[in-house]
């Protein structure tokens, strides 16, 4: 079974550039991931966007106006509904030396300088893909465990129940409810 079949949603990817042909290439490069790509003009959007989906990364320019990216990185990993989006800063070449290492003290997980190599950017977004992916599946068998778990604890307590009564428990009804809690450990 495929990761993409285990999860109920398609991993969308967020791009954050103030400038429209930096969006247009950045769409151009990962169409063909076939993820969702939605697009915001800034860090508010970006923000309101966050809010509104989970994403399974961000793209984000560094030099916006208005709130710039490193402000806007701060802002989505300090909330606990977007801490754990990893993001990815895009900026200029002429930018300043310090920008990359500012880009990670705000917890960026990559940080890549324009114009970018569009291979090396799709498979940096592929691998941040199938992690997205790989979590999600996770969260998906870490819950079905834990409604097992449930089951099975309120089944050995009813078990427990029957045999604390003084009437002698009928075995054929101890042997079903104990097959039972066989079958769901097993």
């Amino acid at each position: 079974m495929s990761a993409e079949a285990t999860t109920d949603e398609r991993a969308g990817i967020l791009l954050v550039d103030d400038m429209e042909d930096n969006l247009i290439a950045l769409e151009a490069v990962l169409g063909s991931l076939n993820e969702p790509l939605v697009r915001a003009r800034s860090g508010e959007e970006a923000m309101k966007a966050l809010l509104r989906q989970r994403f399974a990364l961000v793209l984000l320019d560094v030099r916006m106006p208005g709130m710039d990216g490193f402000e806007t990185a701060t802002n989505i990993k300090r909330l606990d509904q977007t801490k754990d989006v990893p993001i990815i800063f895009l900026t200029g070449a002429e930018d300043e030396p310090g920008y990359a290492f500012r880009g990670y003290a705000t917890g960026a997980a990559d940080y890549l300088t324009k114009p970018f190599d569009p291979w090396v950017l799709r498979a940096k977004v592929s691998v941040f893909l199938d992690l997205y992916r790989k979590n999600r599946q996770l969260e998906h068998l870490l819950s079905r465990e834990h409604v097992h778990g449930k089951e099975l604890s309120t089944r050995l307590a009813a078990l427990e129940d029957q045999l604390s009564d003084d009437t002698p428990p009928n075995l054929t009804d101890l042997r079903a409810r104990v097959h039972e809690i066989r079958r769901l450990i097993g």
